[in-house]
């Protein structure tokens, strides 16, 4: 299937869109946003009781102990990935007016469609992986080493050593991969999970989409540097606020509004986020004909 390269502007519309959709459909986008944040969550349920019960003596966790909280962690977040899928599901059946329900992130795993989505996410985990070693031996050589001394020093309580050479050109590339990557998942994971590509066609169109479209990408992030000072600017207004409330009525007004906020923001970043994944796909790779056909939500 065909990628399309898109213009500068497309950056700024990704983000917008990526905004506009939950408040546009509020009910199934932030009810889906709040089951997949339980989802994301549980991870930590399981491995946090391992993490203080290895712990209780006052000594690190076992190397066993270590092995065993990633390998939780790393088995529940492939599972978690169908999730992800069915949300974009979500987002397209809502933008299309069609029926849309927040239960229907699961629809992945009813549809038998999981093993895919698994299947995508451990071949983009080793992309990463290997774009990262990759930008590291050619650039940044000298970082592995620096990184054992920094560990070792703070071990021993000792000032780290300097930063070696090449070490701020390596992370200049290093965001431009993650930045790369993002592009490249949202376009792949967008096309197993509503065009029904095969996972190694959808990995090719994320590479080739992805890099077509560096410049929107880059459009896109900094206009997101920008909308979080933003987000930070009005928080610590409203920081302000509950902490003059708070010598007014008590401090549990500050505390019950502050999780309140923070549980709204969460659950704002997981609706702009995939909404900025599903505009992202669907400028690059979405088109008339696939967009028109019935959703597998609706059926």
């Amino acid at each position: 299937m065909a990628t399309r390269s898109k213009g500068a502007g497309a950056g700024f519309g990704w983000l917008t869109n990526g905004m506009r959709v939950g408040f546009d459909h509020p009910k199934p986008l932030f009810g889906g946003a709040a089951l997949l944040v339980v989802a994301c969550l549980l991870p930590s349920l399981i491995t946090l009781p391992i993490q203080f019960f290895a712990m209780r003596d006052g000594t690190p966790p076992s190397a066993a102990s270590s092995l065993a909280i990633l390998a939780i962690s790393v088995i529940v977040g492939l599972l978690i990935i169908p999730l992800y899928a069915g949300y974009l599901q979500l987002v397209d059946a809502a933008e299309r007016e069609q029926a849309a329900r927040a239960a229907d992130i699961f629809g992945p795993y009813r549809r038998g469609e999981a093993w895919r989505l698994i299947g995508l996410g451990l071949a983009s985990f080793a992309i990463y992986v290997a774009g990262i070693v990759a930008i590291v031996l050619a650039a940044g050589r000298g970082i592995v080493g620096w990184y054992a001394q920094a560990l070792a020093a703070q071990a021993s309580h000792q000032a780290p050593p300097a930063l070696p050479g090449g070490f701020w050109a390596t992370m200049a590339l290093l965001m431009l991969f993650a930045l790369w990557m993002m592009g490249y998942y949202a376009i792949s994971l967008g096309q197993v999970a509503l065009n029904r590509r095969s996972v190694l066609g959808a990995i090719g169109d994320g590479i080739t989409g992805a890099l077509k479209n560096v410049l929107p990408l880059l459009v896109f992030a900094l206009c997101s540097v920008l909308a979080w000072i933003v987000v930070l600017i009005v928080f610590l207004i409203a920081g302000l606020l509950l902490a003059l409330l708070a010598k007014l009525i008590g401090a549990w007004l500050m505390v019950a509004v502050s999780v309140l906020l923070y549980i709204a923001l969460f659950l704002l970043m997981f609706t702009v986020m995939f909404g900025v994944m599903y505009h992202l796909w669907r400028d690059v790779c979405g088109d008339d004909a696939a967009t028109a056909m019935p959703s597998p939500l609706a059926a």
